[in-house]
């Protein structure tokens, strides 16, 4: 029996933006756009790749209040509520080049106690990403 990774989610604030980061910054292909305004599920992922993170609305729900959505907002706002990790070869490139789109960074690439060297930022959202590199 083999169990894979499918879909991870992450919410996204702003459909066209999110889209656009994961597609132009980081070049992942979009693979599903359903529904339609705030009400959108965009699956992208890495090309040749079956793993994929389908970004979605958070605080739409109609059972939730206002005051609760607004606490999810500012949570994601803050990178607190979601994060994703993501792996490179060669980080430093990447990194250059996430920087170079504008991207929010939150830590420039160190080598970490537990093996690998990594870098954070935040996507159009809020959402935390790491990305990182073995060391060799």
């Amino acid at each position: 029996m083999t169990i894979t990774i499918a879909n991870s989610f992450l919410p996204h604030t702003d459909a066209e933006a999110s889209t656009a980061f994961y597609r132009d910054v980081l070049g992942f292909e979009v693979r599903l756009d359903v529904g339609q305004g705030q009400m959108r599920w965009i699956t992208v992922g890495p090309v040749g790749q079956d793993t994929a993170i389908v970004l979605h609305p958070p605080a739409l729900d109609p059972g939730l209040t206002d005051a609760e959505k607004t606490t999810i907002n500012e949570l994601i706002a803050k990178g607190s509520l979601f994060s994703i990790h993501l792996a490179t070869d060669d980080l430093d490139v990447a990194f250059a080049a996430i920087e170079a789109a504008g991207t929010e960074i939150v830590q420039e690439p160190m080598d970490q106690d537990w093996g690998s060297r990594d870098c954070a930022f935040r996507d159009p959202a809020g959402n935390m990403i790491r990305l990182q590199q073995k060391k060799g």
